[in-house]
């Protein structure tokens, strides 16, 4: 009974036993213990905020890494500006293989597409067009397409939505109506451009118009352009079926707006640096700003003696104080690798060496002003920091070397005359240096080698089967009986390298290979140690409990037996006193 009566909380001590409060010693008791459970419970806060820290530092990561697949290739980084002298005839756009240059361009006609109209046509567009089934053939391209089923009782507006929806016609023909006034006129518009794109009506069914009716009102034709004065007047024309042509001149892209025959329009070609420069300072502000937390969260405190940020009071007045992961091995792996990036050459680049005219003009950021500041109590310690008169000067000497050395993206080079690279696989073929030797008698290759592993030879190519090489084809170009040797280099830029290695670094824990980036490693560790800080409050919460519910049985036995002990001695005092009278 007293047993239940306690754990129901309902036991209380009326201080009749000998005036002590067992409630207020009880307390003072418990309370002790409870200190072990504040204990490790912030023990356990502790490593929940290293916890979120480790998530904000990863997102940090994420959001560097979506930065840099802004600019991960020459042509996202290298900007180029394109000039047009009359841009009512032609615009162009250029990508980063285009040539600083000035060219001409002629735009003698433009490329049109096919027209047909009906010569008769219908009052209305809810006109019936055919009293029976029907079909319509028409051919495009030269080839050849009937649409069936054309039901009895389909008006001009039911065709029209037939030609524009059938799978056999609307990615050839565009089908609408011309109103004269009196008359709605069926148009049929090719889909393409250029001369072979013509259409060709050749049975109209029982349909109110006849193929004879159609007749055309533009002729499909290809754009005609002159470029640098080429082909010479009088012997013809560059020709196109389209008026958006990429392929004329490397790396533009001609967007005709007109047809001028006789005048010659001038278009130029200039890099952007001021863009590339922006590029390059987006490239330096968002790595800072995940270097800027790392040093935020394992920053150490000079001070001494104090309570520095994350951490607790110092019992050491001569101590210093780190952040709360000052030292934490997982943050340091991080911070090391992505330095090393930025600190060393780009992967596949070499010196260039200015006696034998060999290697890379840039391969490492500190050729374009781009160093870590080292300063002491600079605002900016631990920071990238851009010398701009450094880098302007680079993109002005040669900016396909700095769009190369931050954005390349797994670009290929021969370094020997013998041999040339011809491709790669990619997420295959890894950056760096490859070395070649290839074995001819002259007429075929007997052995090739990539770095000392076998590679397979079809005709003068070979194509590497093992290890880092996987996918990358070779050609050798020196046929010649012997051996030949040589180097490749595949090259990747600055703003790839780092993407590859925050793809490691943020891999999620895999709870099945025990794999994963040493955030997420860290935070699965620190996830089981908060588990077993859990238990551990859970077992001493109950403890306790248990304590407590035993000391207030304990010491209600004790009141209620004091009382006893109190109430025969009062007896006993009262029986005395009646023998003395």
């Amino acid at each position: 009974m007293v047993e239940s009566t306690y754990s129901s909380g309902a036991i209380n001590f009326a201080g009749l036993g000998n005036g002590t409060d067992f409630n207020k010693l009880i307390d003072s008791l418990v309370e002790v213990e409870e200190k072990r459970v504040t204990r490790l419970e912030n023990w356990r806060a502790s490593w929940e905020i290293k916890n979120g820290q480790f998530q904000n530092l990863n997102t940090q990561m994420l959001t560097l890494k979506t930065t840099l697949e802004g600019f991960d290739s020459v042509n996202e980084f290298m900007s180029k500006a394109v000039t047009s002298t009359n841009s009512s005839v032609l615009v162009a756009t250029a990508n980063a293989d285009a040539q600083a240059a000035s060219h001409t361009v002629e735009v003698g006609q433009l490329a049109t597409n096919d027209v047909l109209i009906t010569t008769s046509g219908a009052s209305a567009l809810n006109s019936v067009m055919t009293s029976t089934d029907t079909s319509f053939t028409y051919s495009y391209g030269g080839e050849s397409f009937t649409i069936d089923n054309i039901a009895a009782g389909t008006t001009l507006e039911n065709f029209v939505n037939i030609i524009n929806n059938h799978p056999d016609s609307r990615n050839n023909i565009r089908a609408s109506t011309i109103y004269d006034g009196s008359t709605y006129h069926l148009q049929l518009t090719g889909i393409d451009q250029g001369a072979d794109n013509q259409i060709v009506i050749s049975n109209a069914g029982t349909l109110a118009f006849g193929s004879g009716d159609f007749i055309q009102t533009q002729d499909a034709q290809n754009a005609q352009i002159r470029i640098n004065g080429f082909p010479a007047p009088g012997t013809g024309w560059l020709e196109r079926s389209t008026n958006t042509i990429d392929d004329a001149i490397e790396g533009l892209t001609l967007d005709l707006k007109d047809a001028a025959p006789g005048s010659t329009i001038g278009i130029s070609v200039t890099t952007d640096k001021q863009a590339m420069q922006d590029t390059v300072t987006a490239f330096v502000e968002a790595v800072n700003t995940v270097r800027a937390q790392i040093l935020a969260i394992t920053k150490v405190d000079e001070t001494k003696g104090t309570t520095s940020t994350g951490g607790e009071s110092l019992v050491d007045p001569t101590e210093t104080k780190g952040s709360i992961l000052t030292g934490n091995y997982g943050i340091d792996i991080i911070s090391q690798n992505l330095k090393n990036i930025t600190a060393d050459m780009g992967i596949g680049f070499s010196a260039w060496d200015k006696d034998t005219l060999t290697g890379d003009a840039y391969s490492a950021l500190s050729q374009l002003g781009i160093m870590t500041d080292a300063e002491q109590g600079s605002p900016t310690y631990g920071l990238l920091k851009i010398d701009y008169e450094d880098l302007s000067k680079a993109l002005d000497e040669n900016p396909d070397a700095v769009a190369s050395l931050i954005s390349s993206e797994c670009r290929g080079k021969s370094l020997s005359p013998d041999i040339s690279f011809k491709s790669l696989l990619d997420g295959s073929t890894k950056p760096g240096f490859y070395d070649i030797e290839v074995v001819s008698d002259g007429s075929q290759i007997t052995s090739a080698t990539i770095n000392g592993e076998p590679a397979s030879i079809n005709g003068w190519e070979i194509t590497g089967m093992k290890g880092d090489a996987v996918g990358m084809a070779i050609r050798l170009d020196n046929t010649a009986a012997g051996t030949h040797s040589g180097k490749i280099a595949i090259q990747q830029g600055k703003a790839g390298e780092l993407i590859d290695e925050l793809k490691e670094l943020t891999k999620p824990y895999n709870k099945f290979t025990f794999e994963g980036g040493p955030l997420s490693v860290l935070q699965n560790n620190y996830n089981d140690i908060m588990s077993s800080i859990d238990d551990k409050i859970a077992y001493e919460n109950a403890r306790i409990s248990k304590m407590e519910s035993t000391m207030r049985l304990k010491f209600a036995r004790l009141d209620a037996l004091l009382g006893q002990y109190s109430l025969k001695q009062g007896q006993l005092d009262s029986a005395i006193g009646q023998l003395g009278k």
